[in-house]
């Protein structure tokens, strides 16, 4: 990522970010957004180039304003959150590098985030959803389509088996793949490894694709080549590639056009803990770091049983 900065402290910040916590594109550029308006709001827009910031003018009373007018604006709580815990991070960097003597946002509170329950599908949706791909290309014309179908289902199906990210299952490479034993070796966010599990939808999918490609003369010469790709150019499909088909696919099977491929992700763990699974177990398969963050699905398995306790207990309304 290109950065406008000259400061040679902030500089070093965002390569620690890049290269020690292996932060995410995205997560860098959230960082860069939160930084920029800091700077800006604090000194002016020719601050952003300036060589040698001094840090140090930010006080705990400025970064309780900062805050504070933040508050008073628009923005979602869990935006707010976000910046604090970037400039958070930004003067926690500048303590232990000994660029800065205290941490102005370290004992600032913001509201509490807001718990949002994840859009799930049921059973049934699933059920539809992944069969859609097949029908919709069996009405195509095109002498591709088995590919295609095969591709994009293969994805969806190890999405929802594996509780996969998006990108985690396009990243997939075929070394990482055991259909014997049926599991996944994903490295998810912050570099960690860990195993997913692939059931016979998956597993069977994934072997019609493989055929599919061998059908299209699109050998894979080693095994640390992308699973995933592209007719085009034969690279790794993108992630808003998959969305897009998801699009036509969810319109084929009259299905909420909001839904997005991380619903698979949300659909995998409710209805693991609607079976029964416990809260450790999702957590290890879905790869949170805190138990809190698999913690939320609780919420909608708990809703999920009242309804099906008031709908279905003959005393459970009056």
């Amino acid at each position: 990522m290109d950065l406008p900065f000259k400061d040679k402290a902030l500089l070093a910040f965002f390569k620690y970010l890049k290269s020690e916590k292996n932060f995410s594109i995205h997560t860098q550029k959230a960082y860069f957004f939160d930084i920029l308006e800091f700077i800006i709001h604090n000194w002016d827009e020719d601050a952003v180039e300036a060589t040698n910031l001094d840090w140090s003018k930010i006080d705990k009373n400025s970064a309780k304003n900062y805050i504070y007018t933040l508050q008073q604006s628009t923005i979602a709580k869990n935006t707010l959150l976000r910046k604090l815990s970037s400039l958070r991070s930004l003067y926690h960097f500048f303590q232990k590098e000994e660029l800065q003597s205290i941490n102005p946002f370290v004992d600032i509170k913001a509201a509490k985030k807001d718990k949002t329950l994840p859009l799930i599908l049921s059973r049934e949706d699933i059920s539809s959803l992944l069969k859609a791909p097949t029908e919709y290309w069996s009405q195509q014309k095109g002498k591709n389509n088995d590919f295609l179908a095969s591709r994009d289902t293969a994805i969806f199906e190890i999405i929802y088996s594996g509780g996969l990210r998006i990108q985690e299952a396009l990243d997939l490479t075929f070394e990482q793949i055991n259909l014997e034993e049926s599991t996944l070796k994903i490295l998810g966010k912050g570099k960690k490894q860990r195993i997913a599990y692939l059931g016979e939808p998956a597993k069977k999918a994934l072997s019609a694709y493989f055929d599919c490609r061998k059908n299209a003369e699109l050998f894979w010469a080693s095994p640390r080549e992308a699973v995933f790709i592209n007719l085009k150019d034969h690279k790794v499909i993108s992630a808003r590639s998959v969305q897009r088909n998801l699009k036509t696919y969810l319109n084929h099977c009259q299905l909420p056009p909001d839904i997005t491929p991380h619903k698979l992700r949300h659909s995998f763990a409710t209805h693991l803990l609607d079976a029964g699974a416990d809260l450790r177990s999702v957590q290890e398969l879905l790869g949170h770091e805190n138990l809190s963050t698999t913690q939320i699905y609780t919420h909608i398995s708990a809703d999920r049983l009242l309804e099906a306790y008031d709908n279905a207990h003959p005393h459970a309304q009056s």
